[in-house]
C-alpha cells in the first residue's frame, strides 16, 4: 500500500478513563484494592506450593507457574493505569508502548497455553491414572512449561514487531494500555497482513487451546460418568473443578475481547471488557483455587500450624 504523508509519531497518550472523570478516585481505590489482592493471593499460592510437599505434584507445579505469570501480567498494565488515574503522566514512548504490548501479549498467551497444559494433566490423571507418573514426569513437566513460555513470547514478538514497523499518524490511544486493536487504529495504514497475522495469533493462542480443552473435558467427564459410586464421581470431578472454572472465565473474556466485530461495542464497553481480563482475571487463580480446592485449603492450614479437617 502507498503510504500517506504523515508526521512520525514517537510518543502516545492514553485516553484512559477520561470518560469517567468524576469517578477516577473511586476507580483508583477499587483497582488498587483488587491489585493488592491479586499480588497477595498469587504470592500465597506460589509460597504454599513451594513450602508444602503435599503439593509437589505436576498439577500444582503448573499452577505455581500460572500464578507467577499472572502476577507479571498484571504488573505490566496496572501500575501505569493506577498512576494515570491520580493525574500522573498518561504518555508513553513508542518504544515503551512496544515493550508493554510485547510483555502483555507474551504473558497473556502463556497463560492461555498453560491452562491447556493443565487440562492435559487432568486428562492423564483421570483417564489414564496408571500411567500418570510415567507420562507426567518432572522432565516432561519442565519441557511443557518451557515450551509454553517460549511459544507465548515468540508469538508476542512476531505480533509486536509487525505492529511497530507501521507508521503512526495519530498519538491518542483510546484505551488505558497498549493493546493490539487500539494501537493498530493509530497506524497511517493497516496492511491486510497485519489483520491476518492478528487473526492467526488469536486462533493459535485462544481457539486452538480452547478447542483442545473442550475435547479434553468431554473425555474427562465421560470417564467420570463411568465411575460407579456418586461419591467417587464427585471426588474425581473436584480435582478439576477449580481449573474448569478458571478456564471458562479466562477464555470467555479473551474470546469476547479479540473475536468480536470492531464496531460492535462502544469504547466504554471495550474498556469494561479490558478491565475484566486485565484486573479481574489475574485475581481468579488465588480466589478459585483457595475457595474450591480442598488440597490448597489443607495446605494453608498446615502452613499456619493448624490440623487439616478430616
Amino acid at each position: 500500500m502507498k503510504r500517506a504523508n504523515h508526521t512520525e509519531v514517537r510518543e502516545f497518550v492514553f485516553q484512559g478513563f477520561s470518560n469517567f472523570q468524576e469517578h477516577q478516585l473511586t476507580l483508583f481505590v477499587v483497582f488498587l484494592s483488587l491489585y493488592i489482592l491479586t499480588l497477595t493471593g498469587n504470592a500465597i499460592i506460589v509460597t504454599i506450593i513451594r513450602i508444602d510437599h503435599h503439593l509437589h505434584t505436576p498439577m500444582y507445579f503448573f499452577l505455581s507457574i500460572l500464578s507467577t505469570s499472572e502476577t507479571f501480567y498484571s504488573l505490566v498494565i496496572i501500575p501505569r493505569m493506577l498512576s494515570s488515574l491520580v493525574g500522573l503522566s498518561q504518555s508513553i514512548s513508542l518504544e515503551g508502548c512496544g515493550t508493554q504490548l510485547f510483555f502483555f501479549l507474551g504473558f497473556a498467551i502463556t497463560n492461555c497455553l498453560l491452562l491447556a497444559v493443565m487440562g492435559y494433566d487432568r486428562y492423564v490423571a483421570i483417564c489414564n491414572p496408571l500411567r500418570y507418573s510415567v507420562v507426567m514426569n518432572w522432565r516432561v513437566c519442565g519441557m511443557l512449561a518451557s515450551s509454553v513460555c517460549v511459544t507465548g513470547f515468540s508469538l508476542s514478538l512476531v505480533q509486536a514487531v509487525a505492529i511497530f514497523r507501521l507508521p503512526f499518524c495519530h498519538s491518542l490511544i483510546e484505551h488505558f494500555f497498549c493493546d493490539v486493536r487500539p494501537v493498530l487504529d493509530l497506524a497511517c495504514v493497516t496492511p491486510m497482513i497485519n489483520d491476518i497475522l492478528t487473526l492467526i495469533i488469536s486462533l493459535l493462542a485462544i481457539t486452538a487451546p480452547a478447542t483442545f480443552l473442550f475435547i479434553t473435558y468431554v473425555l474427562i467427564i465421560s470417564t467420570i460418568l463411568k465411575i460407579a459410586s456418586a461419591a467417587g464421581r464427585k471426588k474425581t470431578f473436584a480435582t478439576c473443578a477449580s481449573h474448569l472454572t478458571v478456564v471458562i472465565i479466562h477464555y470467555g473474556c479473551a474470546s469476547i475481547a479479540y473475536f468480536k466485530p470492531k464496531s460492535e461495542n462502544t469504547k466504554d464497553q471495550d474498556q469494561l471488557i479490558s478491565v475484566t481480563y486485565t484486573v479481574i482475571t489475574p485475581l481468579l487463580n488465588p480466589v478459585v483455587y483457595s475457595l474450591r480446592n480442598k488440597e490448597v485449603q489443607d495446605a494453608l492450614r498446615r502452613v499456619m500450624g493448624r490440623k487439616s479437617l478430616p
